[in-house]
């Protein structure tokens, strides 16, 4: 009964915004459709073959990297490759043990476990995990004090999808358990043009490739980011009465979101001028520049620091961040 609560409480009804059902749309499918991280999609073809080939679940997978490189995309994909049903949920939303344990008790043969954020999964949840991903077995505690027992529960062949923008936040013990892990990189911008092109047919956008350059340039590299920009660009260009996405259109869709020429946009603008203007160039610690920013470490630390340490505009030391040169000279332009 208290599994059975749980899994209520962990699995809820919502309506989903258009842009979601866009990003649904916008998603590629299956391997051959996914564009770049080229080291992850040739090993990766290689073991869902021969697990397909053997007919077992595909050994857990663990994905790191920054936001909007494509880990939840990638899941999907392994799911479809292995024509298997897909679990997703979240680390925060695995409050207790029963949370864990109703997901895992209906899985079926085969299925994939898609666990995003595992790095904020409670410890005792993750302890749970260990027995369930080594043995697939599930061991619970029924009762309490003298009369308490353990009851193992088997379960079926399944395969863990993890997300992570830490992996140095995972303990050793659920990391190890892993059969594969795979760091997702930023995009080029040749990659980022096939990506949004693709997008772009699939909303049924005409787009010149002077504006799926300026496009791909400045979406900080990210999947996410770009065809969240193109969807902007789209709503320019529908309200302008524009039949052809243009260089032009691409530019004042950019100016109306305040993002630069190097894809900088409000918040990372925010980061670099305060730690120039308030700190002079740094060192500052995170928590006061958090603080400063009116910002949430995590979403410093997280979405803002990886691109500007990628564009060689911040660097993080022992002391603190500090703006480098090229960082001071973008803010001077």
């Amino acid at each position: 009964m208290a599994i059975e609560e749980a899994q209520t409480s962990v699995v809820t009804a919502v309506s989903i915004p258009e842009d979601e059902n866009l990003d649904a749309t916008l998603r590629p499918k299956m391997l051959s459709d996914f564009t770049g991280q080229e080291h992850l999609k040739k090993s990766l073809q290689v073991f869902l073959q021969a697990a397909k080939q053997r007919g077992e679940a595909l050994e857990h997978v663990l994905l790191a990297g920054p936001p909007g490189l494509g880990k939840t995309s990638i899941a999907m994909i392994i799911a479809r490759e292995l024509s298997a049903s897909i679990r997703i949920t979240a680390g925060p939303v695995l409050t207790k043990v029963a949370d864990l344990a109703a997901i895992l008790t209906n899985l079926q043969e085969g299925d994939v476990l898609f666990i995003d954020e595992i790095h904020r999964l409670n410890r005792s949840i993750e302890e749970v995990l260990y027995p369930a991903m080594e043995s697939f077995a599930l061991d619970l505690v029924v009762g309490q004090g003298p009369g308490a027992k353990t009851l193992r529960i088997d379960l079926p062949q399944f395969t863990l999808v993890g997300a992570t923008t830490r992996v140095g936040m995972l303990g050793a013990p659920l990391r190890d358990r892993f059969g594969m892990t795979y760091r997702l990189d930023f995009y080029d911008v040749d990659e980022m043009k096939v990506i949004l092109a693709r997008s772009a047919q699939l909303l049924g956008l005409k787009i010149e490739e002077d504006a799926l350059f300026e496009i791909a340039r400045r979406c900080r590299r990210t999947p996410r980011i770009g065809n969240r920009l193109l969807k902007r660009v789209r709503d320019v260009a529908q309200v302008g009465g524009h039949g052809v996405v243009t260089s032009d259109v691409v530019a004042q869709t950019l100016e109306l979101l305040h993002i630069d020429e190097m894809g900088l946009d409000m918040s990372d603008q925010m980061v670099l001028s305060t730690i120039i203007e308030k700190f002079n160039g740094g060192p500052v610690g995170l928590q006061t520049l958090a603080m400063v920013c009116s910002e949430e470490e995590r979403t410093i630390e997280d979405v803002i620091e990886p691109f500007l340490v990628q564009c060689g505009f911040l660097v993080r030391t022992p002391r603190g961040r500090e703006v480098t040169d090229a960082g001071r000279a973008h803010m001077a332009r």
